[in-house]
C-alpha cells in the first residue's frame, strides 16, 4: 500500500495484516515496511491495543474509531499554569508566535509548559472553549485590518523637501546594512489627529524601540527632540540615523554636528528602505490607533509603550527580546539601561 500526500489513519484491512503478522511472529519493522508505513506508527498501534499477544484488528479499529469522534480536550483548560502565562502574554499584545517560540527558548526543560501557535489561535476562536474565551481578540495582531501602502505626501501631513547636503542611503556601509552592529537606527514620525506627532527610532540590529514626543512637527522641535534623546545614549549607540526626506529633518546637519550621529536619506516615496521602522510603527499603532490625539500622551506613558515592544520576543532575533540583545550588546547591567535611555534625557 503506497500512503502518498497526508499520512492516512489505518484502516481495517492495514489492522488485518498487522495482526497477521503478529500471529507469524514478524518483527514490527518488517510489518512496517509490508505496509509502507513507519515502525513508530505500528508500534502505537500494538501497543495502544493490548500488546502483540492481545491485538485484535476489529477490537483495534473500533477504539480508534471512538477516539475519533470523542471531543479533544482543550490544553488551556487541563494545564492552569500554562494558561496563566498565555493569557498574561496575550495582555500584553504577544502574538501566539511570540508566545510559543519565548516558551521553547526560555524554558526547554518544562515539557508541560510547551504550547503551538496554532493550538493558542485555536483555543481563541472557537468559543465553544473556555480557557480564552474572556480575553479581547483584538490583541492579536492578525485580527486587526490590513496596511495599506501610504502616499508620501497626504493632505494636512507632511510634505518634501530636496535635503541640503543629504547623504543618500545608497552610501551607507555593509555594515550597517548587514545589522552588523548596534547603533545604527531608523526613524519616522507617527501623526495623529489635532495636528499630534510622535517620533520613533528603531536600532537595525536589536529592533530595541524609542518613542519620543514632541511640540510640533518643525524642523526645529524634531532636531531638538532628537538631539536631547541621542546624547542620552552610551556612545556604543550612537553612529547613524536613517530617515524619510521629510520636511522636520531639514535641520540634519546641527543634529550632526550635536551627536556626531550620520545622517542616511531613502529615496523619494520609499518607505520600504526604512523598512524596521515602518515594521513598529505598525506595532505602536496597537496602542495609538489612526484618529487618536497623541498630544493628550506624557513621555512616561509613550516609554511604558517603547518598553512593552523591548520586552517582546521577536522570531527573528531568534525569540529574544530587543532589550536583552541591546543590553548584551553594550555591557550596561540589565536593571539600569532601560532607565537610562528613557528617562536621563528628561
Amino acid at each position: 500500500m503506497s500512503v502518498s500526500g497526508a499520512v492516512a489513519h489505518l484502516t481495517l484491512s492495514e489492522r488485518e495484516e498487522i495482526r497477521a503478522g503478529l500471529s507469524a511472529k514478524m518483527s514490527i519493522r518488517a510489518i512496517a515496511t509490508a505496509l509502507n508505513r513507519s515502525p513508530s506508527t505500528i508500534s502505537r498501534e500494538v501497543q495502544r491495543n493490548r500488546g502483540r499477544r492481545y491485538y485484535k484488528a476489529v477490537d483495534a479499529n473500533n477504539r480508534a474509531n471512538r477516539m475519533a469522534k470523542r471531543p479533544k480536550p482543550c490544553l488551556l483548560d487541563q494545564n492552569l499554569p500554562l494558561r496563566k502565562l498565555v493569557l498574561e502574554k496575550l495582555e500584553m499584545k504577544w502574538s501566539p508566535e511570540q508566545i510559543s517560540g519565548w516558551l521553547r527558548r526560555t524554558k526547554p526543560r518544562q515539557k508541560t509548559l510547551r504550547i503551538s501557535p496554532e493550538t493558542i489561535y485555536k483555543t481563541l476562536y472557537f468559543r465553544s472553549r473556555e480557557a480564552l474565551h474572556h480575553l479581547n481578540i483584538q490583541h492579536l495582531r492578525r485580527s486587526h485590518s490590513l496596511r495599506h501602502g501610504r502616499r508620501h505626501t497626504r493632505k494636512g501631513e507632511r510634505g518634501t523637501i530636496n535635503i541640503v547636503n543629504g547623504t543618500p542611503i545608497h552610501e551607507r556601509s555593509r555594515n550597517i546594512d548587514n545589522r552588523r552592529s548596534l547603533g545604527h537606527w531608523e526613524g519616522d514620525l507617527v501623526s495623529g489627529t489635532k495636528n499630534s506627532h510622535i517620533a520613533t527610532l528603531v536600532d537595525r540590529k536589536s529592533r530595541y524601540t524609542i518613542i519620543l514626543r514632541l511640540r510640533g512637527k518643525d524642523s526645529v522641535s524634531v532636531n531638538q527632540a532628537l538631539t536631547d534623546k541621542f546624547l542620552s545614549l552610551p556612545s556604543e549607540l550612537r553612529k547613524s540615523l536613517t530617515w524619510d526626506r521629510g520636511m522636520e529633518l531639514a535641520r540634519h546637519l546641527e543634529f550632526t554636528v550635536s551627536t556626531g550621529v550620520k545622517v542616511y536619506f531613502c529615496d523619494p516615496q520609499s518607505p520600504w528602505q526604512r523598512g524596521t521602522n515602518e515594521n513598529t510603527n505598525g506595532l505602536i499603532r496597537q496602542y495609538f490607533p489612526k484618529k487618536t490625539c497623541l498630544a493628550q500622551y506624557t513621555q512616561h506613558e509613550l516609554d511604558l509603550v517603547a518598553a512593552q515592544l523591548n520586552n517582546r520576543p521577536r522570531k527573528t532575533l531568534k525569540f529574544k527580546t530587543p532589550k536583552e540583545i541591546i543590553e548584551r550588546g553594550v555591557g550596561i547591567d540589565r536593571l539600569n539601561l532601560q532607565q537610562r535611555i528613557l528617562h536621563r534625557s528628561r
